[in-house]
């Protein structure tokens, strides 16, 4: 007997970041694809969450979030961004930043309604938007700054449009948006109904002196946003899948109403945790960009002597490197190449598109040991 399923997302396989990760343990290649570290978090913060596991605190926390966990979100949100947000009504919570975003257009977009997104596009966009009855639209960011066209913003803009997501600093990019562009944005969406959801994630990663531009800034764009953050990133533990997300009071009712039941909670202890690392030791944010610009540069200044041709990247812990003048091959049969061959594992970046340009991008992560990257650097300078 043959069981026929009529999938809802037939164009979705295995994410090209599983298939990288087990190519490059095959092959014994140094990691550079899957965007997380090499080293640990903090000490301090790995013997709160023992301390509360063997405190017995390892039942369900609160569906929003542990209290105390919200509270300190709530404080350095006014600390870092000039907003009061409640702990109570504003803050939520989840098992990870893609639980976040897949929450919050599950709980605003209907069949019919049109988002838009900016490719290359982090991959779980779409599929959140599929499954909820709603149609991306796709927008090009411009190279080699991978900037917003913002009159193309405008012309896409129509009544189906329900929602916009951005994504600053970005994945896979490394762009970052302005305040310019955020006063364009507002502007755009003024007298509308659009909502937006910004992917926050690497808020800590921006460089050079440049200051993250979170929607949380601009009056206009927080009553209508989902904004959305990860601990994962900050603190080096991309394993432990917990984020968070801010939105006004109204939002986050409906929020809530798919969070509970897609997983209810987060994790217990590490809620517990990371609210006492985050009262304790709120200097380990404030010292993140300095921390990944210099691995940034340490990686960038590895490669200058390579065929590779980049721009050192603003923001988040990727680095984009083009090969145009080293193959002819298409980007993911290049980074498969990177790592069967050469040893170090890279991102294809067309696979963050829907229709990829006539572009050689691979993506490197760089928020791994000096010695990895040096080493890493070394084999592919020998290309």
């Amino acid at each position: 007997m043959t069981i026929t399923i009529n999938s809802k997302l037939p164009q979705v396989g295995t994410t090209i970041f599983t298939v990288i990760g087990e190519l490059a343990n095959k092959h014994h290649a140094i990691n550079l694809g899957q965007g997380f570290p090499d080293f640990s978090a903090p000490q301090g913060l790995l013997d709160r969450v023992d301390f509360h596991i063997q405190q017995g605190h390892n039942q369900y926390a609160p569906m929003a979030g542990v209290t105390s966990l919200r509270e300190a979100i709530a404080t350095k949100i006014r600390q870092r961004y000039d907003r009061h947000v409640s702990f109570d009504l504003e803050v939520t919570v989840t098992p990870g930043a893609t639980e976040a975003i897949y929450c919050a257009i599950t709980a605003c977009i209907s069949p019919g309604d049109e988002v838009i997104v900016f490719d290359p596009a982090y991959d779980s966009y779409e599929p959140a938007i599929e499954l909820s009855g709603g149609r991306a639209i796709h927008l090009p960011l411009l190279p080699p700054e991978f900037k917003i066209d913002w009159q193309r913003v405008k012309d896409a803009i129509n009544p189906k449009t329900r929602m916009i997501i951005l994504n600053s600093p970005h994945n896979p990019t490394g762009a970052t948006l302005s305040a310019e562009d955020l006063a364009t944005l507002a502007a755009l969406v003024s007298d509308t109904d659009i909502l937006l959801l910004s992917d926050e994630v690497y808020e800590h990663l921006v460089f050079d002196g440049e200051t993250h531009q979170s929607l949380l800034l601009h009056d206009e764009l927080a009553a209508r946003a989902f904004v959305i953050f990860s601990f994962g990133k900050t603190y080096h533990v991309t394993g432990w899948k917990t984020g968070y997300c801010i939105a006004p009071a109204t939002l986050t009712a409906e929020f809530r109403k798919v969070h509970q039941y897609v997983t209810f909670v987060a994790v217990t202890p590490i809620q517990l945790a990371l609210a006492d690392f985050m009262r304790d030791c709120p200097e380990h944010y404030q010292q993140l960009p300095a921390f990944y610009q210099n691995k940034r540069d340490l990686f960038c200044e590895q490669m200058v002597g390579s065929r590779f041709q980049f721009t050192p990247a603003a923001g988040t812990f990727f680095q984009l490197m083009d090969y145009s003048e080293i193959s002819s091959l298409d980007d993911r049969a290049m980074a498969e190449w990177l790592t069967r061959e050469k040893g170090v594992a890279a991102i294809p970046v067309s696979v963050f598109y829907k229709e990829p340009p006539e572009t050689k991008y691979v993506r490197f992560c760089f928020a791994k040991e000096d010695e990895t990257l040096i080493k890493a650097a070394e084999l592919l300078c020998r290309i």
